[in-house]
């Protein structure tokens, strides 16, 4: 394409945009283009430049972090996509991609498969060009999601309990209706959709950007803005930032292929991808500095600082970014840098928000728990107390077991994060208390705190926790088939207004038969891990 034509269909394209914006973006070096030395990264700035998304999407703003900025000693800047239409940047590439097409040929319908915020982009995009859109849908979609999808017109069928069985069916659904399958981030127009928001970043601040974050989940939004910005802001870095428990991208980095990873992490569930896409794999290791991972408490009080900061609740994926720009502050040292986070979506179910608001102050470092022994005795409680000082007791969990010591799960608030929390176990050492370290302790944290009430001692017994799809009867179905055969010794099970439920089960399982155990559970196909060997169990459930 000559720079004549390239500029006509690049003014086209944003039509729709006010014309200070155009006259803004068109006066961009185009001849670098065409110096440029890697023919994919011409192909990824001339599709961006040319993309067509604001027809559903809107500029969204480059907010001021101020509470955050102040913390983190830097300035720190929130692209909120959060405030899109569909709360989401997903409508971006979805849009783009469904426009494309209709230019290249007659589109009769457009099929997605996705649990959430692709959802609702493509059946946004097809109203808008008037097309019938199908999106297929886990059975464990929340209520909330669905309706927004069919609000738009679009026909939602519900299969399977995850992503990739709705993927499979929604991919032969389209070959055998002859429909048009608009993949979720592994496409090359909806990578440029999504590389809108690095163009957008680049031109509202003017200074220099010294760090860009950007979550990942099958890698379309970090391709496309990375792509963008390392072509107009070269020194630049991009940062991406996964979850720990679905780190699809950073396992691809480190063995420089793609993998799939066995299982995936279900809170952040808009980025929980088994493995980064061929196209966008391909793309990130040109354009990207490094990879970032988070905890699930960490994503906790990053939810947490959005919201003090703008008082919007962002979803578990759209707060990652966040989560990791504090990571890369703590870790670097570094402070009077420029930080822009994006703030990719709040689709929160509401019934998450107790969740996230228990684990936001272990995330930020503010709760601290610990397992600790104390005398059986009148005063122990108030001699315990005094040795924490002048601290805050968010919880204190107990029950009686027997005359000699008791057991004790507590929660302590921390103003010094880690440096407070290791000087407290010191502390409590010197003071002769037993003590255990607590706060990393998934299993202690999601079901040992609720049930600390009673140690049992009982023959043969072994703990599980499990993970099931959190659909109408999954409870009962799981319950049922986990307790034909042996004795349900312990179960605890909590709602966290997520895709997948979480439980923890005792059961008395005779030394002959854990073999044929281990036989049955790897049958029921739901991810699982033995914790009869934990230390919270130990101190609080088990004699």
């Amino acid at each position: 394409m000559g720079k004549i034509s390239f500029i006509e269909s690049f003014s086209t394209a944003y039509s729709s945009v006010n014309s200070g914006v155009i006259t803004i973006l068109i006066t961009i070096h185009y001849s670098l283009l065409y110096r440029y030395s890697s023919p994919m990264t011409k192909k990824y700035i001339e599709k961006i430049l040319t993309a067509r998304v604001y027809d559903v999407a809107v500029e969204t703003p480059l907010d001021a972090a101020i509470t955050l900025s102040k913390r983190q000693n830097n300035q720190v800047l929130l692209k909120r996509e959060d405030l899109q239409s569909v709360f989401s940047f997903k409508l971006r590439g979805a849009y783009n991609r469904i426009y494309q097409l209709t230019r290249a040929k007659k589109v009769r319908g457009v099929v997605a498969a996705s649990a959430g915020n692709h959802a609702q982009g493509v059946a946004l995009s097809a109203k808008k060009l008037g097309l019938d859109a199908t999106i297929v849908m886990p059975k464990t979609t929340p209520g909330i999601k669905v309706d927004a999808v069919r609000s738009y017109g679009a026909k939602a069928i519900l299969i399977g309990d995850n992503y990739d069985e709705a993927c499979e069916y929604a991919t032969k659904y389209a070959a055998e209706k002859k429909l048009d399958f608009i993949h979720p981030y592994d496409d090359p127009d909806v990578i440029a959709g999504q590389g809108t928001i690095g163009l957008e970043m680049v031109r509202q601040h003017a200074d220099f950007i010294d760090v860009i974050f950007i979550p990942v989940g099958g890698g379309g939004l970090i391709a496309g803005v990375g792509s963008i910005v390392k072509y107009l802001s070269p020194k630049t870095k991009i940062i991406g930032v996964e979850p720990a428990d679905a780190a699809c991208m950073a396992a691809a980095f480190e063995k420089q292929r793609r993998v799939v990873l066995n299982h995936v992490g279900i809170f952040a569930d808009g980025v929980a991808v088994k493995q980064v896409g061929k196209e966008t794999f391909r793309v990130a290791k040109q354009c990207v500095d490094q990879i970032i991972t988070v905890t699930t408490d960490e994503i906790c009080a990053a939810i947490k600082d959005i919201f003090d900061d703008t008082r919007s609740i962002a979803e578990p994926a759209g707060a990652l970014a966040v989560a990791g720009l504090k990571k890369y502050v703590a870790q670097k040292k570094i402070s009077g840098k420029t930080l822009i986070a994006i703030n990719s979506g709040a689709n929160m179910n509401f019934d998450r928000l107790r969740h996230v608001s228990e684990r936001a102050e272990i995330g930020e470092q503010r709760e601290a728990l610990y397992a600790v022994t104390i005398p059986e005795r009148p005063g122990s409680f108030k001699a315990f107390c005094q040795t924490i000082g002048k601290r805050g007791i968010t919880e204190f969990n107990y029950r009686y077991a027997d005359d000699n010591d008791a057991q004790v799960f507590a929660g302590v608030q921390l103003r010094d994060g880690m440096k407070e929390r290791v000087e407290l176990i010191k502390r409590l050492k010197d003071k002769k208390y037993p003590v255990l370290d607590m706060t990393d302790n998934e299993m202690a944290k999601m079901h040992v705190r609720y049930l600390v009430g009673g140690r049992a001692a009982l023959e043969n017994e072994v703990l599980y926790r499990f993970e099931f799809p959190e659909r109408p009867g999954a409870l009962l179905d799981f319950l049922t088939r986990i307790g034909n055969r042996w004795n349900i010794s312990l179960f605890h099970y909590r709602n966290h207004g997520a895709a997948y439920g979480r439980v923890l089960v005792g059961l008395q399982i005779p030394k002959g038969e854990r073999k044929q155990l281990g036989e049955y559970l790897d049958k029921l196909a739901y991810p699982y891990w033995e914790e009869t060997d934990n230390p919270a169990y130990q101190l609080f459930l088990s004699m």
